[in-house]
């Protein structure tokens, strides 16, 4: 199958298109490197012994989504492409929204109009808001504290609408909680520009030296160490979660949403512990307030997507830091390497 992959050279993105590779498809991989590097591409040749197809550019131009979808033979679309920082969001919210709701409508557009009806969505916990309990499950009401998460919400919402209306279109929206890890080989792993947002890639930074320490927003949550808990999975994982929801759900009309996630919950404490195994030396942390928003636990029910995707989380947290630990050492500078 050609499946179109917008944001395929970032962290998701480019590690779902090796899975793709893997199973046989042929990934065409759209990306403006707004937050990513073109020589991504290189990682995934090493990897696949080709190049997949790569086309330069934002899917807010409709023309060239068109131009790529007809030339190229589109039958469904992986839709990565979105700005994903939560408290860069609160900043600059009409950017937030002018690129993930307006890319998105364009996109829809775009595919309409060349008879391209499967979209595998790149949605979030963040939908779930702040969940009265516990695993959460698909079911849950939705709500959103965020322009990040708003414009995840609002997506789901224009999708569910459109596919209303027009009942053959295949929406399939994969709501994900906290990819981390990398690669096995370690070629391949997540390069965040600037100083992380998210725990993983922070962790690592201290452990190689590049940061002094860690800090941990709370440690008085009612939780088995005080900090945060949160559901984190493997990037390979998510990655081939995404393949067996797509050759599930391509040309089956419907909405289609899956929790992506282990149905485990680690706390900060305890991945700086997993992580300083991995490493071979103890990481420096500091126990900081709580942060406005910041809630004690948060783990996901993925029994949906193991019953009618035959998908289940198979990497524990000690791989996790493992070829998250890999990554970094072999690649100090990043894709820049």
């Amino acid at each position: 199958m050609k499946i179109l992959v917008t944001g395929g050279c970032g962290y998701i993105g480019s590690h779902t298109t090796l899975a793709l590779m893997d199973a046989g498809h042929e990934p065409v991989l759209l990306d403006n490197l707004c937050n990513s590097k073109r020589t991504v591409l290189q990682r995934i040749e090493a990897l696949q012994g080709r190049i997949p197809t790569f086309y330069e550019g934002d899917i807010r131009d409709g023309a060239l989504l068109e131009r790529v979808l007809r030339e190229e033979q589109i039958e469904a679309v992986i839709h990565f492409a979105a700005l994903k920082a939560v408290g860069e969001s609160t900043r600059i919210p009409l950017e937030y929204y002018e690129n993930n709701i307006g890319g998105t409508l364009v996109l829809l557009e775009a595919m309409k109009r060349c008879g391209v009806r499967t979209l595998v969505f790149s949605s979030s916990a963040t939908v779930y808001g702040e969940p009265a309990s516990v695993p959460i499950r698909e079911g849950f009401p939705r709500s959103a504290h965020s322009p990040y998460g708003r414009s995840k919400l609002m997506i789901e919402q224009i999708l569910e609408d459109l596919q209303a209306a027009e009942p053959q279109w295949s929406m399939v929206e994969l709501r994900y909680f906290n990819p981390v890890g990398a690669h096995e080989s370690g070629t391949m792993g997540e390069d965040p520009q600037g100083i992380p947002n998210n725990l993983m890639p922070y962790i690592t930074q201290v452990a190689i030296g590049r940061r002094p320490q860690l800090s941990i927003f709370g440690g008085d949550y009612p939780t088995i160490d005080g900090t945060g808990v949160r559901d984190y999975i493997h990037v390979m994982d998510l990655a081939e979660g995404h393949l067996k929801a797509l050759e599930h759900c391509h040309g089956t009309g419907g909405v289609h949403t899956y929790n992506l996630g282990t149905g485990k919950g680690y706390s900060v404490l305890q991945v700086v512990a997993a992580f300083a195994a991995a490493c071979g030396h103890p990481l420096p942390y500091q126990i900081e307030a709580r942060r406005p928003g910041d809630i004690a636990e948060y783990w996901a029910d993925p029994a949906k997507a193991e019953r009618e995707l035959g998908w289940q989380a198979r990497r524990d947290m000690a791989a996790m830091c493992a070829d998250s630990w890999r990554w970094q050492t072999r690649n100090p500078n990043g894709y820049e390497a």
